[in-house]
Protein backbone atom coordinates (compact mmCIF):
# COMPACT_ATOMS: atom_id res chain seq x y z
CA UNK A 1 0.00 0.00 0.00
CA UNK A 2 1.17 3.43 -0.92
CA UNK A 3 2.31 5.50 2.19
CA UNK A 4 2.10 8.90 0.82
CA UNK A 5 0.49 10.69 -2.32
CA UNK A 6 0.47 13.76 -4.06
CA UNK A 7 -2.97 14.92 -5.10
CA UNK A 8 -2.38 17.30 -8.10
CA UNK A 9 -6.02 19.39 -8.28
CA UNK A 10 -8.01 21.60 -5.96
CA UNK A 11 -11.84 21.51 -4.93
CA UNK A 12 -14.07 19.29 -4.30
CA UNK A 13 -12.17 16.35 -6.28
CA UNK A 14 -9.11 16.90 -4.18
CA UNK A 15 -11.58 16.74 -0.63
CA UNK A 16 -12.55 13.33 -2.46
CA UNK A 17 -9.15 11.88 -2.95
CA UNK A 18 -8.59 13.07 0.88
CA UNK A 19 -11.25 10.90 2.01
CA UNK A 20 -10.23 8.16 0.82
CA UNK A 21 -6.82 7.87 1.14
CA UNK A 22 -7.47 8.67 5.04
CA UNK A 23 -9.49 5.53 5.13
CA UNK A 24 -7.04 3.44 3.73
CA UNK A 25 -4.05 5.00 5.95
CA UNK A 26 -2.53 6.97 3.54
CA UNK A 27 -1.07 10.00 4.68
CA UNK A 28 -1.63 13.04 1.49
CA UNK A 29 0.10 15.96 0.18
CA UNK A 30 -2.08 19.28 -1.31
CA UNK A 31 -0.97 21.51 -3.56
CA UNK A 32 -2.30 24.91 -4.00
CA UNK A 33 -2.67 28.37 -5.80
CA UNK A 34 -2.20 31.55 -3.80
CA UNK A 35 -5.90 31.77 -4.85
CA UNK A 36 -6.51 28.27 -2.64
CA UNK A 37 -4.87 28.75 0.41
CA UNK A 38 -8.13 28.89 2.36
CA UNK A 39 -9.67 26.02 0.37
CA UNK A 40 -10.76 23.00 2.25
CA UNK A 41 -8.37 20.70 0.61
CA UNK A 42 -5.50 22.39 1.97
CA UNK A 43 -6.77 22.21 5.57
CA UNK A 44 -7.42 18.43 5.25
CA UNK A 45 -4.33 17.08 3.98
CA UNK A 46 -1.72 16.22 5.81
CA UNK A 47 0.98 18.20 4.15
CA UNK A 48 0.24 21.28 2.09
CA UNK A 49 2.57 23.09 -0.30
CA UNK A 50 2.20 26.16 -2.58
CA UNK A 51 3.16 25.68 -6.14
CA UNK A 52 2.16 29.32 -7.73
CA UNK A 53 -0.07 31.67 -8.39
CA UNK A 54 -3.75 32.16 -9.03
CA UNK A 55 -3.57 30.97 -13.29
CA UNK A 56 -3.54 27.61 -13.65
CA UNK A 57 -0.96 28.00 -15.73
CA UNK A 58 1.27 29.37 -12.91
CA UNK A 59 0.27 26.94 -10.31
CA UNK A 60 -1.77 23.47 -11.21
CA UNK A 61 -0.67 22.94 -14.57
CA UNK A 62 3.29 23.41 -13.84
CA UNK A 63 4.50 20.08 -13.72
CA UNK A 64 7.97 20.88 -12.54
CA UNK A 65 6.66 22.66 -9.76
CA UNK A 66 4.28 19.98 -9.17
CA UNK A 67 7.30 17.19 -9.48
CA UNK A 68 9.27 19.37 -7.17
CA UNK A 69 6.60 19.14 -4.25
CA UNK A 70 5.84 15.76 -4.83
CA UNK A 71 10.23 15.36 -3.80
CA UNK A 72 9.87 17.60 -1.29
CA UNK A 73 7.10 15.63 0.56
CA UNK A 74 8.77 12.27 0.02
CA UNK A 75 5.41 10.89 -1.91
CA UNK A 76 5.10 7.61 -3.93
CA UNK A 77 2.16 8.29 -6.12
CA UNK A 78 0.42 11.37 -7.94
CA UNK A 79 -3.62 11.06 -8.18
CA UNK A 80 -4.67 14.56 -10.75
CA UNK A 81 -8.27 14.30 -9.84
CA UNK A 82 -9.85 15.22 -13.26
CA UNK A 83 -9.11 18.26 -15.30
CA UNK A 84 -5.55 20.01 -15.30
CA UNK A 85 -3.23 17.17 -15.47
CA UNK A 86 -5.36 14.26 -15.43
CA UNK A 87 -5.29 13.53 -19.51
CA UNK A 88 -1.83 15.16 -19.80
CA UNK A 89 0.58 12.10 -21.11
CA UNK A 90 3.98 14.27 -20.96
CA UNK A 91 2.54 14.49 -17.28
CA UNK A 92 2.58 10.66 -16.83
CA UNK A 93 5.80 10.01 -18.30
CA UNK A 94 7.56 12.41 -16.29
CA UNK A 95 6.07 10.83 -13.12
CA UNK A 96 7.72 7.31 -14.46
CA UNK A 97 10.95 8.89 -15.14
CA UNK A 98 10.84 10.04 -11.36
CA UNK A 99 9.96 6.71 -10.14
CA UNK A 100 6.14 8.18 -8.87
CA UNK A 101 3.64 5.96 -10.05
CA UNK A 102 0.95 7.69 -11.74
CA UNK A 103 -2.62 6.70 -10.44
CA UNK A 104 -4.18 6.50 -13.61
CA UNK A 105 -3.40 4.74 -17.21
CA UNK A 106 -0.55 4.49 -18.52
CA UNK A 107 0.94 7.25 -21.31
CA UNK A 108 0.47 5.38 -24.24
CA UNK A 109 -3.34 4.34 -23.23
CA UNK A 110 -3.61 8.21 -22.69
CA UNK A 111 -2.24 8.87 -26.61
CA UNK A 112 -4.74 6.08 -27.81
CA UNK A 113 -7.85 7.10 -26.41
CA UNK A 114 -7.03 10.28 -24.62
CA UNK A 115 -7.33 11.83 -28.29
CA UNK A 116 -10.50 11.15 -29.45
CA UNK A 117 -9.56 10.96 -33.23
CA UNK A 118 -7.35 8.27 -32.38
CA UNK A 119 -9.99 6.50 -29.95
CA UNK A 120 -12.36 6.78 -33.04
CA UNK A 121 -9.86 4.90 -34.80
CA UNK A 122 -9.42 2.17 -32.21
CA UNK A 123 -13.38 1.53 -31.95
CA UNK A 124 -13.76 1.14 -35.45
CA UNK A 125 -10.89 -2.01 -35.03
CA UNK A 126 -13.04 -3.29 -32.52
CA UNK A 127 -15.73 -3.06 -34.24
CA UNK A 128 -17.77 -0.69 -32.00
CA UNK A 129 -20.00 1.56 -33.64
CA UNK A 130 -18.80 5.23 -34.49
CA UNK A 131 -20.60 8.07 -35.60
CA UNK A 132 -19.73 8.49 -39.15
CA UNK A 133 -16.98 11.43 -39.50
CA UNK A 134 -13.16 11.89 -40.40
CA UNK A 135 -10.85 9.02 -40.16
CA UNK A 136 -8.67 11.15 -38.11
CA UNK A 137 -7.33 14.96 -37.40
CA UNK A 138 -7.96 17.88 -40.10
CA UNK A 139 -6.29 20.76 -41.07
CA UNK A 140 -7.08 21.38 -44.33
CA UNK A 141 -10.30 23.75 -44.49
CA UNK A 142 -11.16 22.30 -47.96
CA UNK A 143 -10.45 18.76 -46.74
CA UNK A 144 -13.18 20.08 -43.70
CA UNK A 145 -16.03 20.72 -46.39
CA UNK A 146 -15.47 18.00 -48.16
CA UNK A 147 -16.28 15.44 -45.18
CA UNK A 148 -19.01 17.78 -44.44
CA UNK A 149 -20.72 17.75 -47.77
CA UNK A 150 -19.94 13.89 -47.92
CA UNK A 151 -21.70 13.04 -44.52
CA UNK A 152 -24.31 15.93 -44.88
CA UNK A 153 -24.83 18.53 -42.54
CA UNK A 154 -25.43 19.25 -39.33
CA UNK A 155 -21.61 18.30 -38.39
CA UNK A 156 -19.54 19.06 -35.32
CA UNK A 157 -16.14 19.74 -35.28
CA UNK A 158 -14.29 18.31 -32.14
CA UNK A 159 -10.89 18.96 -30.40
CA UNK A 160 -8.76 15.85 -30.44
CA UNK A 161 -7.69 16.57 -26.93
CA UNK A 162 -10.17 18.63 -26.02
CA UNK A 163 -13.07 18.02 -22.96
CA UNK A 164 -15.99 19.74 -21.28
CA UNK A 165 -17.43 21.56 -24.50
CA UNK A 166 -14.11 23.70 -25.21
CA UNK A 167 -12.82 23.04 -28.73
CA UNK A 168 -16.75 22.09 -29.95
CA UNK A 169 -18.70 23.62 -32.54
CA UNK A 170 -21.71 22.63 -34.59
CA UNK A 171 -22.10 23.64 -38.55
CA UNK A 172 -25.45 23.51 -40.56
CA UNK A 173 -23.62 24.78 -43.94
CA UNK A 174 -20.56 25.88 -45.41
CA UNK A 175 -19.91 29.24 -44.49
CA UNK A 176 -20.96 28.46 -40.67
CA UNK A 177 -18.52 25.40 -41.23
CA UNK A 178 -15.60 27.46 -41.73
CA UNK A 179 -16.19 29.78 -39.57
CA UNK A 180 -16.76 26.61 -37.22
CA UNK A 181 -13.35 25.11 -38.00
CA UNK A 182 -11.08 28.62 -37.22
CA UNK A 183 -13.06 28.79 -33.78
CA UNK A 184 -12.80 25.53 -32.58
CA UNK A 185 -8.67 24.78 -33.71
CA UNK A 186 -8.03 28.39 -32.02
CA UNK A 187 -10.27 27.51 -29.16
CA UNK A 188 -8.29 24.15 -28.91
CA UNK A 189 -5.02 25.47 -28.85
CA UNK A 190 -5.28 27.92 -25.88
CA UNK A 191 -7.34 25.50 -23.92
CA UNK A 192 -5.40 22.13 -24.85
CA UNK A 193 -2.13 23.48 -26.64
CA UNK A 194 -3.09 21.41 -29.12
CA UNK A 195 -5.00 22.68 -32.22
CA UNK A 196 -6.09 19.11 -33.81
CA UNK A 197 -9.80 19.11 -34.48
CA UNK A 198 -11.80 16.26 -35.89
CA UNK A 199 -15.45 16.13 -37.63
CA UNK A 200 -18.49 14.24 -36.91
CA UNK A 201 -21.79 14.13 -37.80
CA UNK A 202 -23.97 15.93 -35.70
CA UNK A 203 -26.89 14.36 -33.42
CA UNK A 204 -29.54 16.64 -32.83
CA UNK A 205 -30.98 15.83 -29.83
CA UNK A 206 -29.78 12.58 -28.67
CA UNK A 207 -29.17 10.53 -25.22
CA UNK A 208 -25.67 10.75 -23.62
CA UNK A 209 -25.04 7.65 -22.00
CA UNK A 210 -21.40 7.04 -20.61
CA UNK A 211 -20.20 3.45 -19.23
CA UNK A 212 -17.59 3.57 -16.23
CA UNK A 213 -15.30 0.68 -16.63
CA UNK A 214 -12.32 -0.33 -14.44
CA UNK A 215 -9.36 -2.54 -16.04
CA UNK A 216 -5.85 -3.75 -14.18
CA UNK A 217 -2.79 -5.03 -14.90
CA UNK A 218 -3.63 -8.54 -15.10
CA UNK A 219 -5.65 -7.82 -18.01
CA UNK A 220 -9.01 -7.71 -16.00
CA UNK A 221 -11.71 -5.97 -17.04
CA UNK A 222 -15.12 -4.97 -15.91
CA UNK A 223 -18.12 -1.96 -16.27
CA UNK A 224 -20.33 -0.69 -13.55
CA UNK A 225 -23.06 0.33 -15.64
CA UNK A 226 -23.80 3.32 -17.17
CA UNK A 227 -24.70 7.15 -16.19
CA UNK A 228 -27.36 9.02 -18.47
CA UNK A 229 -25.99 12.70 -18.72
CA UNK A 230 -28.13 14.08 -21.30
CA UNK A 231 -28.57 16.92 -18.90
CA UNK A 232 -26.31 19.31 -20.28
CA UNK A 233 -25.67 22.82 -21.73
CA UNK A 234 -23.50 23.85 -24.68
CA UNK A 235 -21.82 20.39 -23.96
CA UNK A 236 -21.32 21.06 -20.44
CA UNK A 237 -22.95 18.55 -18.12
CA UNK A 238 -25.50 19.44 -15.55
CA UNK A 239 -27.48 16.71 -13.79
CA UNK A 240 -26.29 12.93 -14.35
CA UNK A 241 -28.34 9.87 -13.30
CA UNK A 242 -27.57 6.28 -12.84
CA UNK A 243 -28.78 4.34 -14.72
CA UNK A 244 -30.32 5.45 -17.86
CA UNK A 245 -34.30 5.28 -17.59
CA UNK A 246 -33.42 5.28 -21.71
CA UNK A 247 -32.31 1.80 -21.40
CA UNK A 248 -33.74 -1.60 -21.61
CA UNK A 249 -32.35 -4.71 -19.91
CA UNK A 250 -31.36 -5.70 -23.29
CA UNK A 251 -30.00 -2.71 -24.62
CA UNK A 252 -27.72 -2.00 -21.48
CA UNK A 253 -25.90 -5.25 -21.94
CA UNK A 254 -25.31 -4.77 -25.64
CA UNK A 255 -23.73 -0.98 -24.80
CA UNK A 256 -21.96 -2.31 -21.68
CA UNK A 257 -20.48 -5.53 -24.43
CA UNK A 258 -19.36 -2.75 -26.75
CA UNK A 259 -17.72 -1.01 -23.82
CA UNK A 260 -15.66 -3.65 -22.58
CA UNK A 261 -14.78 -4.72 -25.78
CA UNK A 262 -12.96 -1.66 -27.04
CA UNK A 263 -10.84 -1.44 -22.88
CA UNK A 264 -10.07 -4.99 -23.78
CA UNK A 265 -8.64 -4.04 -27.38
CA UNK A 266 -6.31 -2.16 -25.86
CA UNK A 267 -5.90 -3.70 -22.57
CA UNK A 268 -6.92 -0.53 -20.64
CA UNK A 269 -5.69 0.14 -17.00
CA UNK A 270 -7.39 2.12 -14.82
CA UNK A 271 -10.57 4.01 -14.30
CA UNK A 272 -12.12 5.26 -17.33
CA UNK A 273 -15.19 6.05 -19.30
CA UNK A 274 -16.72 4.87 -22.53
CA UNK A 275 -19.07 7.33 -23.82
CA UNK A 276 -22.04 6.70 -26.54
CA UNK A 277 -24.88 9.37 -28.13
CA UNK A 278 -27.92 6.72 -28.27
CA UNK A 279 -30.09 7.92 -31.17
CA UNK A 280 -33.90 8.21 -31.13
CA UNK A 281 -33.92 4.24 -32.70
CA UNK A 282 -31.98 2.96 -30.23
CA UNK A 283 -29.07 3.13 -32.11
CA UNK A 284 -25.84 3.84 -30.22
CA UNK A 285 -22.27 5.25 -31.54
CA UNK A 286 -19.07 5.75 -29.45
CA UNK A 287 -18.08 8.99 -29.58
CA UNK A 288 -14.86 9.10 -27.48
CA UNK A 289 -13.19 7.68 -23.74
CA UNK A 290 -12.68 9.91 -21.08
CA UNK A 291 -9.30 8.67 -19.60
CA UNK A 292 -9.59 9.36 -16.01
CA UNK A 293 -12.06 9.69 -13.26
CA UNK A 294 -15.31 12.13 -14.19
CA UNK A 295 -16.94 14.51 -12.13
CA UNK A 296 -20.21 12.62 -12.05
CA UNK A 297 -18.44 9.19 -10.70
CA UNK A 298 -20.60 9.16 -7.36
CA UNK A 299 -23.71 8.06 -8.82
CA UNK A 300 -21.93 4.83 -10.08
CA UNK A 301 -20.63 4.49 -6.63
CA UNK A 302 -24.19 4.94 -4.85
CA UNK A 303 -25.20 2.49 -6.88
CA UNK A 304 -22.55 0.16 -6.73
CA UNK A 305 -21.34 0.47 -3.60
CA UNK A 306 -17.75 0.65 -5.45
CA UNK A 307 -15.38 3.54 -4.03
CA UNK A 308 -13.45 4.28 -7.99
CA UNK A 309 -10.91 6.23 -6.20
CA UNK A 310 -9.85 3.47 -3.70
CA UNK A 311 -9.56 0.93 -7.05
CA UNK A 312 -7.99 3.45 -8.58
CA UNK A 313 -5.02 3.64 -6.22
CA UNK A 314 -5.30 -0.74 -6.16
CA UNK A 315 -4.69 -0.82 -9.33
CA UNK A 316 -1.71 1.77 -9.85
CA UNK A 317 -0.85 -0.52 -6.80
CA UNK A 318 -0.56 -3.64 -9.39
CA UNK A 319 -3.09 -5.49 -7.61
CA UNK A 320 -5.98 -7.21 -9.44
CA UNK A 321 -10.02 -6.31 -9.30
CA UNK A 322 -11.67 -7.90 -6.46
CA UNK A 323 -14.55 -8.44 -8.08
CA UNK A 324 -15.64 -9.87 -11.88
CA UNK A 325 -18.35 -8.60 -14.07
CA UNK A 326 -20.59 -11.43 -12.45
CA UNK A 327 -20.18 -9.95 -9.08
CA UNK A 328 -21.31 -6.25 -10.12
CA UNK A 329 -24.95 -5.72 -8.78
CA UNK A 330 -26.57 -2.64 -9.82
CA UNK A 331 -29.25 -1.26 -6.65
CA UNK A 332 -31.11 1.54 -6.69
CA UNK A 333 -30.89 4.63 -8.20
CA UNK A 334 -29.28 8.42 -8.10
CA UNK A 335 -28.89 11.24 -9.60
CA UNK A 336 -26.00 14.40 -9.08
CA UNK A 337 -26.75 17.67 -9.27
CA UNK A 338 -23.59 20.33 -10.11
CA UNK A 339 -24.20 23.12 -7.80
CA UNK A 340 -22.35 25.59 -9.67
CA UNK A 341 -21.40 29.79 -8.59
CA UNK A 342 -22.97 31.11 -11.69
CA UNK A 343 -26.67 32.86 -12.45
CA UNK A 344 -29.14 30.86 -14.32
CA UNK A 345 -31.29 34.42 -15.02
CA UNK A 346 -28.00 35.76 -16.83
CA UNK A 347 -27.09 33.21 -19.30
CA UNK A 348 -25.30 31.26 -16.32
CA UNK A 349 -22.56 33.36 -16.18
CA UNK A 350 -19.71 32.53 -13.44
CA UNK A 351 -20.04 34.62 -9.99
CA UNK A 352 -17.81 33.79 -7.76
CA UNK A 353 -17.30 35.32 -4.50
CA UNK A 354 -17.71 35.34 -0.67
CA UNK A 355 -20.33 32.59 0.60
CA UNK A 356 -21.84 34.21 3.67
CA UNK A 357 -24.09 31.27 4.62
CA UNK A 358 -23.71 27.49 3.68
CA UNK A 359 -25.63 25.39 4.87
CA UNK A 360 -26.27 21.78 2.70
CA UNK A 361 -28.33 19.10 3.83
CA UNK A 362 -28.30 15.98 4.21
CA UNK A 363 -30.47 12.54 5.59
CA UNK A 364 -30.99 9.46 4.31
CA UNK A 365 -29.34 8.71 0.87
CA UNK A 366 -27.92 12.26 0.58
CA UNK A 367 -24.47 12.83 0.25
CA UNK A 368 -22.46 16.48 -0.85
CA UNK A 369 -18.98 16.62 -2.33
CA UNK A 370 -17.83 20.04 -1.86
CA UNK A 371 -14.65 22.25 -0.76
CA UNK A 372 -17.01 24.87 0.54
CA UNK A 373 -18.18 26.43 3.83
CA UNK A 374 -19.04 29.73 5.58
CA UNK A 375 -17.32 32.93 4.67
CA UNK A 376 -15.47 30.65 1.40
CA UNK A 377 -14.13 32.65 -1.44
CA UNK A 378 -15.33 31.47 -4.74
CA UNK A 379 -11.80 32.76 -7.22
CA UNK A 380 -12.97 34.01 -10.35
CA UNK A 381 -9.35 31.91 -11.60
CA UNK A 382 -10.79 28.27 -11.79
CA UNK A 383 -13.72 25.75 -12.88
CA UNK A 384 -17.37 27.53 -10.94
CA UNK A 385 -18.40 24.03 -9.98
CA UNK A 386 -19.00 24.34 -5.53
CA UNK A 387 -20.12 21.34 -4.74
CA UNK A 388 -21.69 17.98 -6.00
CA UNK A 389 -25.35 16.94 -4.67
CA UNK A 390 -25.72 12.79 -5.27
CA UNK A 391 -29.20 11.53 -4.04
CA UNK A 392 -29.85 8.15 -3.93
CA UNK A 393 -32.99 6.26 -4.19
CA UNK A 394 -34.65 2.54 -3.91
CA UNK A 395 -36.19 3.31 -7.42
CA UNK A 396 -35.72 6.48 -9.34
CA UNK A 397 -39.52 7.92 -8.28
CA UNK A 398 -37.66 7.93 -4.82
CA UNK A 399 -34.32 9.34 -6.11
CA UNK A 400 -35.94 12.53 -7.55
CA UNK A 401 -37.88 13.31 -4.71
CA UNK A 402 -35.02 12.67 -2.13
CA UNK A 403 -32.67 15.33 -4.56
CA UNK A 404 -36.17 17.44 -4.87
CA UNK A 405 -36.11 17.75 -0.78
CA UNK A 406 -32.19 18.00 -0.74
CA UNK A 407 -32.19 21.03 -3.15
CA UNK A 408 -34.96 22.56 -0.71
CA UNK A 409 -32.81 21.99 2.24
CA UNK A 410 -29.15 23.32 0.27
CA UNK A 411 -28.70 26.89 1.41
CA UNK A 412 -26.60 29.31 -0.13
CA UNK A 413 -26.45 33.01 0.30
CA UNK A 414 -23.38 35.42 -0.51
CA UNK A 415 -23.91 34.12 -4.46
CA UNK A 416 -26.02 32.67 -6.81
CA UNK A 417 -25.79 29.49 -7.67
CA UNK A 418 -27.47 26.96 -9.56
CA UNK A 419 -29.79 25.27 -7.23
CA UNK A 420 -32.94 27.05 -8.79
CA UNK A 421 -32.26 25.12 -11.70
CA UNK A 422 -31.78 22.35 -10.83
CA UNK A 423 -34.75 22.31 -8.74
CA UNK A 424 -36.59 23.36 -12.68
CA UNK A 425 -35.65 19.85 -13.91
CA UNK A 426 -36.50 17.73 -10.80
CA UNK A 427 -40.20 19.38 -11.02
CA UNK A 428 -40.64 19.00 -14.87
CA UNK A 429 -42.38 16.53 -16.23
CA UNK A 430 -40.57 15.26 -18.91
CA UNK A 431 -37.57 15.30 -17.01
CA UNK A 432 -40.18 12.85 -14.00
CA UNK A 433 -40.82 10.50 -16.65
CA UNK A 434 -37.65 10.24 -18.03
CA UNK A 435 -38.21 11.43 -21.45
CA UNK A 436 -35.48 14.18 -21.95
CA UNK A 437 -32.75 14.32 -24.69
CA UNK A 438 -29.85 16.70 -24.68
CA UNK A 439 -32.11 19.55 -26.10
CA UNK A 440 -33.82 18.95 -23.03
CA UNK A 441 -32.23 22.10 -21.32
CA UNK A 442 -32.74 24.65 -23.85
CA UNK A 443 -36.40 23.84 -23.76
CA UNK A 444 -36.48 23.84 -20.53
CA UNK A 445 -35.11 27.34 -20.43
CA UNK A 446 -37.11 28.81 -22.89
CA UNK A 447 -40.23 27.52 -21.44
CA UNK A 448 -40.31 26.60 -17.31
CA UNK A 449 -37.09 27.81 -15.91
CA UNK A 450 -37.79 31.59 -15.64
CA UNK A 451 -41.04 31.67 -13.40
CA UNK A 452 -38.89 28.34 -11.18
CA UNK A 453 -35.98 31.11 -10.67
CA UNK A 454 -38.29 34.55 -9.91
CA UNK A 455 -40.29 32.44 -7.38
CA UNK A 456 -37.01 31.32 -5.76
CA UNK A 457 -36.08 34.83 -5.53
CA UNK A 458 -38.68 36.17 -4.18
CA UNK A 459 -38.70 33.60 -1.68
Amino acid sequence: MFERILIANRGEIAVRIIRTCKELGIETLAVYSTADVDSLHVQLADQAICIGNPSPAESYLMMDRILSAAEVGDVEAIHPGYGFLAENQQFAEACERCNIRFIGPTPDHMRLMGDKSEARATAVKAGVPVVPGSEGEITDEKEALRIAREIEYPVIIKASAGGGGRGMRVAHNDASLLLAFRTARREAEQSFGNAGVYIEKYLENPRHIEFQILGDMHGGAVHLGERDCSIQRRHQKLIEEAPSPALSPELRKRMGRAALKLVQEVGYVSAGTIEFLLDASNRFYFIEMNTRIQVEHPVTEAITGVDLIREQIRIAQGQKLGFDQRAVQIRGHAIECRVNAEDPQNKFMPRPGRIDFWAPPGGRGVRIDSHCYNGYKVPPNYDSLIAKLICFGDDRTEAVRTTLRALDEFFVEGIPTTIPFARAVMCDPNFIKGNYDTGFVETLLRGQLDPVVREEKRG
